[in-house]
């Protein structure tokens, strides 16, 4: 039987280690697009799969990160297509106004890119803080319709239907000031912060 809820432990847990391993990753966000990127504190609360896109609107890009060592499974990065027009036009060395609304092969290949790059530097974060080594596959990269839930529940290989969410308010400059969210399921997380806890004592 699945278990549904987080102790209030498990959230404070949760929350600093997103804190610190996103915080990290927004410096090497920061370095990729010549930019000061800042992350705030992240929001942690467990959701319904069915709720995981409620921040968002028509079309929006996922990034799916499998851990290939350390821990066991895989989480989502879910961004919002105009960040993504505007981090690639940065990464280009444009100056983050060559924005067209449409996606294209280019924006997806430098989202993979981006979070490549930090979910890497997150992964080394969590190994120094889980105790355990831990890293990741090459990114999935998709653009998904909001409608089309089902193709974001093929995503995980999994039958739970709650899953954490970390809602983080991500601003590049003045270009992009935005929700960026973080998805994993529930078990997942219970994993995690039993690692963290075990290597406190």
């Amino acid at each position: 039987m699945e278990e549904l809820f987080l102790t209030n432990e498990q959230v404070d847990i949760l929350g600093e280690i997103a804190n610190i391993s996103m915080g990290n990753s927004a410096t090497t966000l920061s370095m990729m697009v010549n930019r000061k990127v800042d992350i705030t504190t992240p929001n942690v609360k467990v959701i319904k799969r069915s709720e995981a896109l409620d921040d968002y609107e028509k079309t929006c890009i996922f990034v799916q990160i499998h851990y290939v060592k350390g821990l066991e499974g895989n989480n989502v990065l879910v961004l919002k297509e105009h960040d993504v027009e505007v981090m690639t036009d940065l990464m280009m060395g444009g100056d983050g106004t060559n924005t067209s609304g449409e996606i294209s092969e280019l924006h997806l290949s430098a989202a993979s890119e981006a979070m490549n790059q930090m979910m890497g530097t997150s992964a080394t974060s969590l190994s120094s803080m889980l105790g355990v080594a831990t890293d990741i596959s090459t990114p999935v990269v998709n653009q998904i319709d909001v409608e089309s839930i089902k193709v974001f529940e093929k995503m995980f290989d999994t039958t739970y239907d709650k899953f954490v969410k970390i809602a983080f308010r991500m601003t590049i400059g003045d270009l992009i000031d935005s929700i960026m969210v973080q998805l994993y399921p529930v078990q997942f997380a219970k994993d995690m912060c039993d690692k963290f806890m075990d290597k406190g004592k």
